[in-house]
C-alpha cells in the first residue's frame, strides 16, 4: 500500500527517461569545436550568455520572492497603496542593465575585430601564435546546385563534396557560389560564411585535432540542399600530402568544358578528385565568364567605367555553340545567354578587342 505514495514521484521520470537518452546522443559540436576560431565564438557565446544572466536571474528570483513575500495571506507585509516612487530602486532598476550593456557592447566591440573572417589568423591556439615561416593554405570554395567544389590552387588539385587540411596550419577560404546564394558552415572549425555568385567572401580559420568533421550549407537553395555536405579532414601534415598525392593519382582534369557540366544541378554527388585544374578557373567562375567567348564581370565593370558601349551593348549577346554544347555534355541542358566577350582589358585605361570580335573597335 505505502508503493502508491511513490508513484507520482516516479512518473516523470518514467516518462521523461527516452528524452534524456535521446538527449544524450546528441552532439553539442558548437560548444566543444576543434578549430580555434570556433573555439573563441564558443567562448563569446558563454560570457554573452553569463552576462545577460547578471540580470535575468536576479529578476527572476525577485519576481517569485515579491510574489511571496506580498501575497494576501502574509499580514506582516507593508501595504502602502501611496507608495510610487524610490530612488534606490530606480538606481537598481536602471544602473545594473546599463553596466551589462556597456560591458556587452566593449565584449562585441573587441570581438566583432578580433574574429572578422577577413582578418589574417595571429594564433594557432590560445598558446602558440603563427610561425613567420608559416603560410596559410589557400582554398577556392564554389557553391554549386548542390555540391561543393574545392580548389586548392597552389597544389593544382580540386575535390568535389571532400575538403581536407593540415592540422595547426592556418586555412584562408576563398568563397563564391554559381547560381543562388548559398552559406559555407563547419561548425567544428568556424562560424558560417556566404557564398555568393559574382562576389567573393573570406574565412581564416585553423583546425587543432585530427578527425573528420561535418561540413554543410546553411542557407536553402532549392531541391538538393538538404544533401548538400560534405565532409572536412582534419590530417596530420604527413598524412595531408599522402591525400595530396593520392588525389592527383586517381583524379580527373578539371578543364573548363569539364566544370560546365559539373556546375549543371545534381544532387547527392560523391566524392570526387582532380588531379589537374584549369589555370585561373576559379577567377573565372567569379567573373562569371568560365565559357570562352563570354565577357568576364571585371573587364564589363572597366568597359562601364569608361563610358560603356552605348547602343551597342545588347547587340552582343552570345551562348555557346551547339558543338560545344555537345562536346561537354549539356546537349539537352536549357541554353544560357549573356554578354559576348566584346574585348579585354590590356592595362588601366586601354582596351583590346577579343579574339571572337576581332574587328571591334578599342573602347
Amino acid at each position: 500500500m505505502p508503493s502508491h505514495k511513490k508513484l507520482p514521484l516516479a512518473l516523470p521520470l518514467l516518462i521523461g527517461s527516452p528524452f534524456l537518452a535521446l538527449l544524450g546522443g546528441c552532439n553539442a559540436v558548437l560548444l566543444s569545436p576543434s578549430g580555434d576560431v570556433a573555439v573563441q565564438q564558443r567562448d563569446l557565446l558563454i560570457e554573452s550568455t553569463l552576462w545577460m544572466l547578471l540580470i535575468i536571474v536576479p529578476v527572476i528570483a525577485l519576481t517569485f520572492w515579491f510574489a511571496w513575500r506580498y501575497r494576501a495571506s502574509n499580514t506582516k507585509a507593508t501595504y502602502d497603496p501611496e507608495w510610487n516612487h524610490s530612488t534606490m530602486l530606480e538606481l537598481l532598476i536602471w544602473a545594473a542593465p546599463l553596466l551589462i550593456i556597456i560591458a556587452l557592447g566593449a565584449l562585441t566591440w573587441v570581438s566583432t575585430h578580433k574574429l572578422d573572417p577577413y582578418r589574417s589568423l595571429d594564433r594557432i591556439n590560445a598558446e602558440d601564435t603563427i610561425p613567420a615561416n608559416v603560410k596559410p593554405l589557400e582554398v577556392e570554395v564554389v557553391a554549386l546546385d548542390w555540391k561543393w567544389l574545392f580548389v586548392y590552387p597552389e597544389l593544382g588539385i580540386a575535390t568535389v563534396n571532400e575538403l581536407a587540411a593540415p592540422v595547426d596550419r592556418p586555412i584562408q577560404f576563398k568563397i563564391t557560389a554559381s547560381t543562388v546564394m548559398n552559406s559555407f558552415f563547419i561548425p567544428a572549425l568556424a562560424g558560417q560564411i556566404y557564398a555568393m555568385p559574382g562576389m567573393e567572401t573570406q574565412l581564416h580559420a585553423v583546425i587543432n585535432k585530427p578527425g573528420v568533421y561535418e561540413g554543410f550549407s546553411a542557407n536553402y537553395s532549392g531541391a538538393g540542399f538538404s544533401g548538400m555536405r560534405f565532409q572536412f579532414h582534419g590530417m596530420t601534415a604527413a598524412d595531408f600530402d599522402s591525400w595530396v598525392q593520392q588525389t592527383r593519382a586517381d583524379g580527373d582534369t578539371l578543364s573548363r568544358d569539364s566544370y560546365l557540366k559539373l556546375e549543371q544541378p545534381s544532387e547527392r554527388v560523391p566524392v570526387h578528385h582532380y588531379a589537374t585544374v584549369a589555370p585561373d578557373l576559379y577567377d573565372a567562375i567569379l567573373n562569371r565568364c568560365v565559357e570562352a567567348n563570354r565577357m568576364c564581370m571585371k573587364d564589363m565593370m572597366a568597359v562601364d567605367a569608361h563610358g560603356g558601349m552605348g547602343l551597342t551593348g545588347p547587340n552582343h549577346a552570345a551562348s555557346l555553340d551547339p558543338a560545344t554544347r555537345s562536346h561537354i555534355g549539356l546537349a539537352n541542358a536549357p541554353v544560357r545567354t549573356y554578354v559576348e566577350a566584346i574585348c579585354k582589358a590590356k592595362g588601366p585605361n586601354e582596351f583590346s578587342p577579343s579574339a571572337s570580335n576581332p574587328g571591334t573597335p578599342h573602347v
